[in-house]
């Protein structure tokens, strides 16, 4: 009798972080406290920081029950104390100290700062329409350069994936950093990924100088599975 002869297979495999790469979870802070014309948001370093809204809250816990069986090595915040609320049930769930990367702070939206940029875009300002559709955030008067703002998202991307080699990141920031980020991964349009909703998880992996994009927007603690619109940045 002949013995049937050993086929090989190629199956097809589930991704794995090459080897020394760096995983960053990148999470946008809950909701934030409502803006209003005559109550400015209280400024940091000529930046708005306001507090998470209560809907924010619950935002931050849904992200902690999500990540607290993940493997998370460190747990990192921007200036704004939107990321370090949102970061807070996490924190407390893993028993790991924040640590403060000041170049994830939101994009600097120079006169526009304080909540002005939702009633811009709320009523259609010109300038708002131009911004959105030259997506840029420097025709904004005041505002962070767009070169100046890449290169500094760049940066603190980088520098976390230098002092983190074969480990995996909780990054609490912004929306528009989250965009920025993703859009120098993809190569992307600058504002192509400013979907990401209040307490979303998007997911990068940086292995040397090529950044690989896992997944954008990820809601699927948050429920509806699907977002309809985006929030404003601020």
């Amino acid at each position: 009798m002949t013995t049937p002869r050993a086929r090989t297979e190629y199956r097809q495999a589930r991704f794995q972080p090459p080897a020394g790469s760096t995983e960053l979870l990148l999470i946008r802070h809950g909701e934030s406290a409502p803006a209003y014309p005559d109550e400015p948001f209280p400024l940091v370093d000529g930046q708005g920081d306001p507090e998470l809204a209560p809907e924010g809250r619950r935002h931050a816990e849904r992200v902690a029950e999500r990540l607290r069986t993940e493997r998370i090595d460190a747990i990192y915040v921007s200036t704004l104390r939107r990321t370090v609320q949102t970061a807070e049930p996490l924190i407390a769930r893993l028993g790991l100290a924040a640590r403060v990367e000041a170049d994830l702070r939101e994009v600097h939206l120079g006169s526009w700062e304080g909540g002005l940029l939702r009633k811009m875009i709320a009523e259609g300002d010109p300038v708002a329409r131009r911004m959105q559709a030259e997506e840029r955030w420097d025709v904004i008067p005041g505002a962070e350069p767009a070169e100046e703002f890449a290169t500094r998202v760049r940066k603190a991307v980088k520098r976390l994936a230098d002092e983190h080699p074969g480990q995996r990141l909780a990054v609490f920031t912004h929306g528009g950093v989250i965009g920025q980020a993703l859009s120098l991964a993809s190569g992307s349009r600058p504002f192509a990924f400013l979907g990401a909703d209040n307490g979303s998880i998007s997911h990068i992996v940086v292995t040397g100088e090529s950044w690989i994009v896992r997944c954008f927007n990820d809601t699927a603690h948050l429920g509806p599975i699907f977002g309809r619109s985006a929030a404003p940045l601020t």
